[in-house]
């Protein structure tokens, strides 16, 4: 039996007045549906919010919703027949195969989107769920209408929907994982660049990308003759599983003939592999002294590069002019990513609270630490590593040599690891919520440790009621709270203990799942209890004491709460309580008969 796939709900950061309202009306339709909404009169429709549509399948939609030419003139005309609640049914066969619902969304005797729901080919639709989607429809337009987003000129009061403000709280902190250096001006720049590349080295395709050493990745900038679905303008590479990857931790350019061989260990080669290139060349530019990004080249021709020195040296006048153009301070390239504005006094009277201003403080002295551990030392600490691994896969020293490089490379690799433990602490959490059940992450988190429970002859009891509702959570970074917590019980257990874990749900207006999690191991230092969530605190030998803040640091931007509460010869006891998703109400048909018993 094919366990069905739960779309992944609409996410609801840095959104308009109107894609939250359709955010929120999306997700508590609970079934796969995208909302086209006109910018202006007469088109054309833009989608702007989606559950369960691919990429492919919006555009289908929207194209065939707008006459076969994405304008808005032919809106509407010839997809099916229009019922009499202003829906029509449609069926799609490619990219996917799927029956559609097009609810069509009105202001007045004025048409204004559609909201689109979809379902599994063979599965039409219920008078249920029509009726379900109807009233979707007018609750969009009803809450449109309350924000003030209609106007008599135009169909909504600021054309320009993805220009809109936010109206949202200013973010605390920022996100060095995802901000984005591309801008319009930045694309422009380089694409000049580019072009004056294929002035001096022939290529039938290139692109350049910016390094951010605290997210440890590369994002591109702007692509010349790119691929429309590639390493298009705010695409991010791995930084050790890409040749741009590989060239900002060699320092040096490097030379590919044959992408076949490649092209399994670079992302960045796997489409040019399908699209039958034959070699590559790649060349870091520096600014300020360090590696500040690459420029790749891509030829088609068979030997269009052969040597790595005089095809990198014709790029010298290009890579100078990338150089410059990351150095000027009006485009903010070079930025400190993430970083905090200072708190001033102008701050204080515009009614921000102390509390946020010194969180914002704090935030921008972890940014300014984590920038300096990325670029001063996690970053000689992978070029070191890079050129052991070549001095070490040349295969020209003797066994004794190689054996001792081989222990310090591993001992290299084990600071890596606790370097990037520190960075990803210091970093803001970015949050993917899923429904999921809370009984299947438990679960799943027992099972990476039922071997060392199993030797230690832990015995585990599981207390879980019967029916449990569906969660919204972040299914990875949960798993990672529960399977520290199983770790921690475990080290303070004595063989033959006793792991008890109960789940219950408290009902109500905002629903909450409350996990405990109790072991009769040996209990906490009442001096050390009130210093457990600090950061860098530790009584391990070999820690980092960053396991229960970075628990902590989960469950608070899941808006929860964790407690812990240890007694000799009692053990310890682990409460987490988090937000559950609230039950859905009972259909109630109108005019339909009550079941007969």
């Amino acid at each position: 039996m094919t366990k069905k796939k739960t779309p992944e709900p609409v996410r609801t950061s840095k959104q308009t007045t109107l894609q939250r309202i359709l955010t929120t009306t999306v997700n508590d339709l609970g079934m796969d549906a995208t909302v086209a909404i006109m910018n202006q009169p007469k088109g054309p429709l833009v989608s702007q919010v989606s559950k369960g549509f691919s990429t492919r399948e919006i555009r289908a939609v929207v194209r065939t919703l707008s006459g076969g030419n994405g304008q808005s003139q032919g809106l509407f005309k010839g997809g099916g027949q229009e019922e009499a609640n202003g829906a029509i049914e449609l069926r799609m066969v490619t990219p996917g195969s799927k029956n559609l619902l097009a609810k069509f969304l009105r202001e007045g005797k004025v048409t204004y989107g559609v909201l689109v729901v979809g379902k599994q080919e063979r599965r039409p639709f219920t008078k249920r769920e029509k009726t379900t989607i109807d009233a979707t429809g007018q609750r969009i337009t009803a809450q449109l209408r309350e924000a003030k987003l209609f106007d008599h000129s135009v169909l909504l009061a600021r054309p320009w929907i993805l220009e809109e403000p936010s109206t949202e709280e200013p973010a605390e902190t920022g996100d060095a994982t995802t901000r984005t250096y591309t801008s319009p001006q930045v694309q422009k720049r380089v694409a000049e660049c580019l072009t004056e590349a294929q002035s001096l080295v022939p290529f039938d395709r290139g692109w350049v990308t910016l390094y951010d050493p605290l997210a440890a990745s590369l994002e591109v900038l702007g692509c010349l003759a790119g691929h429309k679905k590639e390493l298009l303008p705010g695409h991010r590479l791995s930084l050790n599983e890409s040749a741009s990857g590989w060239t900002v931790r060699h320092r040096k350019p490097r030379i590919d003939q044959n992408l076949a061989s490649t092209q399994g260990r670079f992302q960045d080669y796997k489409q040019l592999y399908r699209d039958r290139f034959r070699g590559t060349l790649v060349v870091p530019f520096f600014v300020r002294g360090r590696v500040a990004g690459t420029v790749t080249l891509a030829s088609k021709t068979a030997a269009q590069y052969e040597h790595t020195e005089a095809e990198s040296g014709k790029l010298a006048p290009v890579t100078t002019q990338l150089a410059q153009l990351f150095d000027e301070p009006s485009l903010n390239v070079q930025a400190s990513p993430g970083a905090a504005a200072p708190s001033t006094p102008e701050a204080a009277a515009a009614g921000v609270p102390e509390p946020v201003i010194r969180r914002q403080e704090r935030q921008a002295a972890l940014n300014e630490v984590s920038s300096f551990l990325a670029t001063e030392i996690r970053e000689p600490m992978g070029y070191i590593r890079a050129q052991l691994e070549e001095v070490t896969g040349d295969g020209i020293l003797d066994f004794e040599t190689q054996t001792s490089i081989e222990a310090a490379m591993r001992d290299l690799m084990r600071m890596e690891s606790l370097l990037n433990d520190i960075l990803d602490f210091a970093k803001p959490l970015q949050l993917d919520r899923r429904p999921c059940r809370v009984t299947d992450l438990i679960e799943e988190g027992l099972a990476l440790v039922a071997t060392d429970f199993r030797v230690n002859r832990i015995d585990v009891t599981k207390e879980f009621p019967s029916r449990l509702g569906q969660v919204r959570w972040d299914r990875e970074k949960i798993q990672h709270v529960f399977l520290s917590i199983f770790t921690n019980a475990l080290e303070a257990m004595s063989p033959g203990g006793n792991l008890r874990i109960s789940v219950s749900q408290k009902r109500g207006r905002q629903p909450e799942m409350v996990i405990r999690i109790h072991n009769d191991g040996a209990p906490i230092p009442e001096e050390l209890s009130e210093k457990i969530f600090e950061p860098y605190f530790t009584t391990k030998r070999s820690g980092t004491g960053l396991g229960l803040p970075m628990v902590k640091k989960i469950v608070d931007e899941h808006e929860g709460h964790i407690a812990i509460n240890s007694r000799p010869e009692e053990g310890t006891l682990v409460t987490i309580t988090l937000p559950a998703m609230r039950p859905r109400r009972p259909y109630r048909g109108k005019g339909r008969q009550p079941r007969r018993p």
